[in-house]
């Protein structure tokens, strides 16, 4: 990350000099209203904002609180220790956690080095990177969703990309946008958003849950990711040592789709990917995605996107 952002991002603010000449606890008025331990939007965000950042406040513990928005946290430089409903986590350089708008969090002091931002997201804002998740199940789509429909959610993703350089650099791109006067900024934010979210959705498996279930989840849907061709839940129920009825209730359970309609959905949209940039005939595209019955394929093809596949191709 350029040193330029590092450093106005690690500058000493008001209120961590107070902090630093004695004050013991977090200063409530600057984060909530009233008695309640909910970290509020209308604090921190101007008027008509949807998107903000701010630096994290070192020195001092943040007792345990939800948001009434939607909160990232991209650690820059040095690491946070972080409790987030009862899970103990060490957010390293480089690493992203996102928490859903009830997901109970404290945070532990940070020294001067520990340099970690908070992007302050109304769940609205959102509306415009929906796009780019498209409409296979994902983690990152159902935590996205969930948000915009007031679902609530109250889990986290924590992603290790600490490696991956095009998500560096799409944090960066967010960073440098927020604290600059650009025009057409909330365009800008919207498209680079959409892409950072592209682009974690290519590295499932550098995501990390909150509990067993939702790992063994992921690892299903990463499976399906590989192996839709031929793949098949017996398979990998036999690959996470569960019984195949208890693998598939939990996938139903927390998609909302049984494994069938996962697959159908994933190999229907690699069909129509592979008709919009590729010149394959239509009965080798659907052999390439697992249907050797070809008016099998048409007809669930037609039924999910309303064209045969002929005519969803003339319309590319």
């Amino acid at each position: 990350m350029q040193k330029s952002i590092t450093d106005r991002l690690s500058e000493i603010t008001a209120e961590e000099n107070e902090i630093l000449g004695g004050r013991k606890t977090i200063d409530r008025s600057i984060y909530m209203d009233g008695s309640r331990d909910v970290i509020s939007g209308e604090k921190l965000l101007e008027k008509g904002k949807l998107i903000a950042i701010r630096p994290h406040t070192r020195f001092i513990a943040f007792p345990e609180h939800t948001h009434d928005y939607v909160e990232m946290i991209y650690m820059c430089v040095g690491e946070t220790r972080h409790t987030v409903n009862g899970n103990a986590i060490t957010l390293r350089q480089g690493e992203l956690l996102m928490l859903g708008q009830n997901a109970h969090q404290s945070i532990e002091p940070a020294g001067e080095r520990d340099i970690a931002v908070n992007f302050i997201v109304r769940p609205a804002f959102f509306s415009g990177t929906l796009p780019f998740l498209g409409e296979e199940e994902t983690p990152l789509r159902r935590f996205v969703v969930s948000c915009l429909t007031g679902e609530n959610e109250a889990g986290y993703l924590l992603f290790h990309v600490a490696e991956v350089l095009p998500v560096q650099n799409l944090i960066e791109n967010l960073l440098f946008t927020l604290l600059e006067d650009i025009p057409n900024k909330r365009g800008i934010l919207q498209m680079t958003m959409g892409l950072l979210f592209a682009q974690l959705m290519n590295h499932t498996e550098a995501l990390q849950f909150e509990t067993r279930e939702q790992n063994t989840v992921v690892a299903v849907l990463r499976y399906l990711e590989e192996n839709y061709r031929d793949g098949s839940l017996t398979e990998i129920a036999g690959r996470l040592h569960y019984e195949l009825p208890s693998l598939s209730r939990l996938v139903r359970q927390k998609t909302g789709r049984n494994y069938t309609e996962l697959l159908q959905e994933k190999r229907l949209s690699q069909a129509a990917w592979l008709l919009r940039n590729t010149d394959r005939k239509v009965d080798e595209i659907a052999a390439a995605v697992g249907y050797e019955n070809i008016s099998y394929f048409h007809r669930l093809f037609a039924a999910r996107f309303g064209l045969s596949p002929k005519k969803y191709r003339d319309c590319k």
